[in-house]
C-alpha cells in the first residue's frame, strides 16, 4: 500500500493496530507535523512513536531525511516496523528502550524531536535539548493538565523560544443507525518551540 500524494493526512483505519496501542489521530497528526516545520532532509527523533503513524508520515515527507522512532515495548516497535513496510517507508530506524536513559546513545542528531505523551517528561526535554541542533524544534502533546503543565514547566526551564500551544477541537462526522451525527476526537494540546543557539 503507497500512499500516493505529496500532502500528509494519510486515514487512521490504513494503519495496523493493536489492542490499547495509542494512535495519533490524522487531525492532530496534521498539526503536529505542521508544528515540526520539516525539510527533505530533517533529522527527526520521534519518543513514544506508538503506531507510527508520525514515523511513517515524517518518513514521506522527508525522503532524504532520517527518521528515528524510540519505543519500549517489543512488539508495538514490531507494530511500527509493519507500518513502515506497509507504506514502503525505508528511513525510518526504530529503537526498542525507554526513554530518557536510551536516548544517549542515538544514531544521528535530531533537528526535530516530536514527544507523544512520555513519562518522567521533564527528564526527556533535558536529554532532548543537550542533541537537539541549534534552530532544531521540539513539538510536545498532552492529554492531561498535569502532563501540559510539566511540559510547559520543562519549556520554561530550557528556555525555548518562539513557543506556542494549540489545542485540538476536532469533530468527525460518523454514521449512527440510520443517522449522521458528530463525534468529538479527544482534545490533545500540541506545544512546540525552538532552540536558538
Amino acid at each position: 500500500m503507497r500512499w500516493p500524494y505529496v500532502t500528509p493526512g494519510i486515514p487512521d483505519d490504513w494503519f495496523e493496530r493493536l489492542p490499547g496501542i495509542p494512535l495519533s489521530k490524522r487531525e492532530v497528526r496534521l498539526l503536529m507535523i505542521s508544528a515540526l516545520r520539516l525539510q527533505p532532509d530533517s533529522v527527526v527523533w520521534d519518543i513514544g512513536a506508538g503506531t507510527g503513524t508520525i514515523p511513517v508520515e515524517t518518513g514521506l515527507l522527508c525522503p532524504q531525511g532520517k527518521i528515528i522512532a524510540v519505543e519500549r515495548d517489543e512488539d508495538v516497535a514490531a507494530l511500527i516496523r509493519r507500518n513502515c513496510d506497509r507504506f514502503e517507508v525505508s528511513n525510518v530506524e526504530v529503537i526498542e528502550g525507554s526513554a530518557p536513559e536510551c536516548l544517549q546513545d542515538l544514531p544521528h542528531r535530531p533537528q526535530r524531536v516530536c514527544i507523544e505523551g512520555g513519562r518522567p517528561i521533564k527528564d526527556i526535554l533535558k536529554v532532548v535539548w543537550q542533541h537537539l541542533t541549534p534552530q532544531g524544534r521540539i513539538v510536545a502533546t498532552a492529554s492531561s493538565l498535569e502532563n501540559l503543565y510539566a511540559i510547559s514547566e520543562g519549556f520554561a526551564e530550557l528556555q525555548l523560544r518562539n513557543i506556542e500551544v494549540v489545542q485540538s477541537s476536532i469533530n468527525r462526522l460518523e454514521k449512527r443507525g440510520i443517522y449522521q451525527t458528530f463525534a468529538a476526537v479527544n482534545p490533545i494540546f500540541i506545544l512546540s518551540g525552538e532552540k536558538l543557539d
